[in-house]
């Protein structure tokens, strides 16, 4: 039977959409439930810069996006039917391997709690894709896969152009990179619905509070660890972004002397 999250075709979604991270990122698309936005706004100091509430609960994101796409990557593994959809799961079992790894490494150090499981709103499209096959499991994955990571890019790049903490802007930059790579691996399939993809993104969840709440662990419970098999290894990784040509941006400040027979070309403004 399918999910009571998707109808007909090619997977209309109906509660609302889930991320990544990413998911990627308003709470109610990310699985993190904004019911306290006092706890929201509060800023911790830590040796890393300061620590804000959207800062928190962007780790937290990074986390959940892992808990349920890193199994939809072992599921195109199995049962994809094309060789684009079982690359794109590669993809995504690496990139969230690393990215897990990287939001484990600085939760500790910022004080961060991070959940063991998918939210139910995750866990509902796990559900659907898991019950998915054949043709019907790759188009369905394609779509799902590229709505969520397509509606996280944008608050990525705000965290990271905000946040005022070291950890937290690293993250942010290794999310971004990760979540464009696997919008690529989507579109890659083929499969992807590019008219019906505005139409298939409502505002909020309509199951509850709990629905889109992350599931924090109990006192003692194991930390689940998302590891890059050994089979993956030299295989779903994202490109290496090219780093940006330095910038002298300061007033009053020249560019350095063009080498003799060199072309010019605009240079890209210096990361900070």
């Amino acid at each position: 039977m399918r999910s009571r999250y998707f109808v007909t075709g090619t997977s209309l979604l109906i509660g609302s959409v889930v991320v990544t991270l990413g998911v990627i990122m308003s709470p109610a698309l990310t699985g993190v439930q904004q019911e306290n936005q006092t706890n929201l706004a509060k800023t911790n100091s830590t040796q890393y810069g300061p620590l804000t509430g959207a800062d928190k609960e962007f780790v937290v994101k990074v986390r959940l996006a892992g808990l349920w796409e890193y199994p939809v990557g072992e599921l195109a593994l199995k049962k994809g039917t094309t060789a684009p959809v079982k690359t794109a799961g590669e993809h995504l079992i690496v990139g969230h391997a690393q990215l897990d790894d990287a939001a484990r490494d600085i939760a500790p150090k910022l004080g961060i709690t991070l959940p063991n499981k998918p939210t139910p709103q995750q866990q509902g499209f796990l559900d659907t894709l898991t019950a998915a096959t054949g043709k019907n499991f790759d188009s369905e994955m394609a779509q799902i896969l590229r709505i969520t990571h397509g509606q996280i890019f944008s608050s990525i790049a705000k965290i990271r152009a905000t946040s005022k903490n070291t950890l937290v802007r690293q993250l942010a930059t290794q999310a971004n990179n990760t979540v464009l790579d696997h919008i690529t691996q989507m579109e890659n399939t083929g499969m992807v619905d590019y008219e019906r993809l505005p139409a298939q993104i409502t505002e909020t969840p309509t199951q509850g509070p709990d629905f889109t709440k992350p599931v924090m662990p109990k006192p003692g419970e194991p930390m689940v660890v998302l590891k890059k098999p050994a089979s993956l290894e030299g295989k779903g990784e994202p490109p290496t972004p090219s780093p940006p040509a330095p910038v002298d941006d300061a007033p009053g400040s020249s560019a350095s002397p063009a080498t003799p027979g060199a072309t010019s070309s605009p240079s890209a403004p210096a990361v900070r």
